[in-house]
């Protein structure tokens, strides 16, 4: 063979090659991602003409298919749509999916890999394969409760097991009706959601996972909890001042208490100063404790630790590097600290079960479409915030907040309950947003909620966590309790 002849065929040879590696890579290696791409029609068009997976509350379909005389072949609706929106979500032709829509896509759609062998019938004789169902874990009656008591005011309300982590309502207003979203009407759609996006009191947000508060006084749950791990005691007035207004190091700035009166004549006891949320107290309680203390009490009970649910929560913020007067004012949830209402509910789960926070989760089970279970989480330990010594003594004196102190509209007849309230400051100007955490307790039976409302509510500048926030919790605790 002459010398052209070898170069041709290694020319020739070398794209071959060159091909069959390209083909490989693509049907391959590449093959997923390229099914996956948001660009992908066919993938689309594959996906919205197989019949969805329901998402359930209870026995009920908050989210169904139902088939359509159209190429998408079926149509998402959803059932008490604004209500159960933060959970659900939607899912859009045009604009994605989003919510538990978007967190369990793979079983609502049927692609996840655990589905396979329970499709794989399906695919022999023909048949289009289904999703799974989605149950959650939200107790309809709570949910009820809460979005009824939160009323048209904007704000959260969260209520979890605390043994076991199970998430009991979520309810976030304003809400939406995501049927806007999810219509074949590619134009309506488009709108909804533009609409939607542009509205500034952002009615797509989740806010009892996706915003941040000022949690204000519920936050001296945590400085309770770390001066608790340190020496001090619930009934002891060792160290702790009541002073109406303190002075603080460095600055000519002082931290006075709400009334501005002095707490139990200036020397209150550690459970003296949570019933009435004497500020100076915990001013200078976060003073003497430290940073790294109640950093490190703020970590242990979920600040700063990243949190699925399974939709991805924000994570909440305890602020570093700070002065003594900053450090004052964070020790009562001011100054940069910010929360999720999720992790102020975590507060109150972790005390009443003694010291251990469980990990959130919204999904009970996932059974596919023959009614097989496919997933069935367990219960997870996420923390434990504190020895069950300390969260005897933190219950104990959140029990005294509802019986003797700020927190006397949450008290249920018949039921164990211990909260706190909080009044957080916001922008100059603009009325504080307020805060109610708590536990109910009743025949071994327990939840615990956090509920914000924004802008002082109803009330605005003279609303307070007690006359605002408290009585919507109490609507969820009865109607799991009672």
């Amino acid at each position: 063979m002459n010398s052209p002849i070898r170069r041709l065929a290694a020319v020739v040879t070398l794209l071959f090659a060159s091909l069959f590696i390209s083909v490989t890579y693509i049907q391959v290696v590449s093959a997923k991602e390229l099914e996956e791409k948001p660009t992908n029609i066919r993938t689309l068009y594959k996906e919205r003409s197989r019949e969805r997976g329901n998402i359930m509350v209870g026995n009920k379909a908050v989210a169904t298919s139902e088939p359509s005389d159209d190429l998408y072949q079926y149509l998402r609706k959803y059932n008490s749509a604004a209500m159960y929106a933060p959970i659900t979500g939607f899912y859009s032709v045009v604009n994605g999916a989003f919510g538990l829509e978007s967190a369990e896509n793979d079983y609502l759609s049927g692609s996840s890999d655990e589905l396979f062998i329970r499709n794989l019938g399906g695919l022999l004789t023909g048949e289009q394969a289904q999703g799974a169902t989605i149950e959650t874990t939200i107790n309809a009656k709570a949910q009820k409760a809460a979005w009824d008591a939160l009323g048209d005011q904007d704000g959260a309300a969260i209520a979890l097991d605390p043994e076991t982590g199970d998430i009991l309502t979520m309810v976030s207003k304003p809400s939406y009706n995501p049927n806007n979203l999810a219509t074949h009407d590619i134009d309506k759609a488009k709108a909804s959601y533009k609409k939607l996006n542009a509205d500034e009191l952002e009615p797509l947000l989740n806010r009892t996972i996706r915003q941040l508060y000022a949690p204000g006084s519920t936050f001296k749950i945590i400085t309770s909890a770390a001066a608790l791990s340190n020496g001090w005691s619930a009934d002891s007035t060792a160290n702790l001042t009541g002073v109406a207004r303190l002075d603080l190091p460095e600055t000519t700035a002082t931290l006075p208490n709400d009334d501005g009166l002095p707490c139990a004549g200036g020397t209150p006891t550690l459970r003296q100063a949570l019933e009435k949320s004497c500020n100076t107290t915990y001013g200078q309680l976060g003073m003497d404790l430290g940073q790294e203390t109640l950093s490190e009490q703020a970590a242990k009970f979920g600040f700063g630790q990243a949190l699925t649910v399974p939709q991805t929560v924000v994570k909440s913020v305890f602020p570093s590097d700070l002065n003594k007067p900053q450090l004052a004012q964070s020790a009562i949830g001011q100054f940069s600290v910010r929360a999720t209402p999720l992790q102020v509910a975590m507060l109150s789960a972790g005390v009443v079960n003694g010291g251990v926070v469980m990990r959130p989760n919204l999904v009970a089970k996932v059974t596919s479409a023959d009614g097989k279970t496919v997933s069935e989480p367990s219960p997870e330990e996420f923390s434990e915030a504190v020895t069950p010594e300390v969260a005897d003594s933190l219950k104990s004196m959140m029990v005294s907040v509802v019986t003797d102190g700020t927190g006397r509209p949450a008290q249920i007849s018949g039921i164990t309950v211990g909260g706190k309230t909080g009044t957080a400051q916001t922008a100059e100007g603009q009325n504080p947003d307020v805060w109610f955490t708590c536990f109910g307790e009743k025949d071994g039976k327990k939840i615990a909620v956090a509920v914000v409302v924004e802008d002082g509510g109803r009330l605005g500048s003279e609303a307070f966590g007690s006359t605002v926030a408290a009585p919507i919790a109490k609507a969820v605790m009865e109607a799991v309790l009672s």
